[in-house]
């Protein structure tokens, strides 16, 4: 099949599938067959996340893209790494590209469809029971999957650090934590230009007027959002930041920093702020450039403080190291 590339902006109210769209819109007449191909060989994305789902239905506005180069394939739970355990919490690296809960519209799906991408509420219980038969020595994996509930986010396409309770007791104890900004959340960033030390307070609003979540003057409304910003190092062109949420809202440091004109490095939503152009991403890297670092609270049962960080990622290290060596 020769290759193609192109993109189209869903305008169906009727949701269709996301197949019958490609065929619709290509430039050049598709086969069934060789729209299959190009969703089997990871060339579909929507909205610049893979889509291995021919059930997939696009609504209003949704961004297909057909690129020539396959997607990256996405995790599985051989990437996803548990790094504490105890009664009250799970701590796990999460990979870029997994999303954090299965979304309530896909709860019905077959095992065979969540397997082609899937999330990491889902991993984490699978990799507790089959840690929990070796250690018993078992041969044969228990059916039953060890419950966990969920405490906090964190994008899709970030990496880091992220905490489950194995209780709802525990889970409303961390959820009061993160509520009255006891607990410490830090993430690293990579962004264009030079960021000066500052903490950045806004009212963030569901759709700031071109359909994305962002920032409005208007005090009255929304729900406050507050990053500490400060910069850790100079990569030429780019700068490393590290950015202390105080808050927790939806994408929270990726609109801050786009709306303070420094978009991070990979991100193909937020590009600047509401109304300017957008700041063209010339860094060529492979991934959102954000990764929970650090992780404080304290523990529900005993108050305990617990404090984990962890470094970028192999990949995102390979990516500073070459920045740094140019300079």
């Amino acid at each position: 099949m020769p290759a193609m590339e192109f993109q189209f902006t869903c305008e169906d109210e009727n949701q269709p599938a996301i197949l019958a769209a490609i065929r619709k819109q290509a430039p050049d007449s598709l086969s069934w067959s060789a729209a299959r191909k190009l969703m089997q060989g990871r060339h579909i994305s929507i909205g610049g996340v893979l889509c291995m789902d021919e059930g997939r239905r696009l609504t209003v506005g949704e961004t297909v893209q057909i690129s020539d180069r396959p997607v990256p394939p996405p995790p599985t739970r051989k990437d996803v790494r548990i790094l504490y355990v105890d009664p009250d919490v799970i701590i796990v690296h999460k990979p870029s590209g997994m999303t954090t809960l299965r979304r309530k519209d896909e709860m019905g799906w077959s095992r065979a469809r969540k397997q082609q991408q899937p999330t990491l509420d889902e991993c984490v219980p699978q990799l507790l029971r089959t840690h929990a038969a070796k250690k018993n020595e078992s041969k044969r994996i228990r059916p039953r999957l060890p419950k966990m509930f969920s405490v906090h986010r964190i994008d899709r396409d970030s990496s880091g650090l992220l905490m489950f309770a194995r209780s709802q007791k525990a889970q409303t104890h961390l959820i009061e934590q993160f509520a009255e900004h006891k607990a410490v959340r830090k993430y690293f960033a990579l962004v264009p230009g030079t960021v000066a030390d500052q903490t950045v307070t806004s009212q963030f609003i569901r759709d700031r007027g071109d359909g994305l979540r962002g920032s409005t003057d208007d005090t009255s409304i929304g729900q406050e959002a507050i990053t500490h910003i400060r910069t850790l190092r100079q990569l030429g062109e780019y700068s490393e930041l590290e950015c202390r949420l105080e808050t927790g809202r939806t994408n929270q440091i990726r609109i801050h920093l786009a709306e303070l004109g420094h978009p991070i490095c990979g991100d193909i939503k937020y590009r600047g702020p509401m109304g300017g152009p957008d700041v063209e991403d010339t860094s060529r890297i492979p991934r959102l450039a954000l990764h929970a670092a650090v992780l404080e609270f304290k523990l529900p049962s005993d108050g305990k403080l617990m404090k984990f960080d962890t470094q970028w990622p192999p990949e995102m290290q390979r990516f500073l190291n070459r920045l740094q060596s140019k300079q």
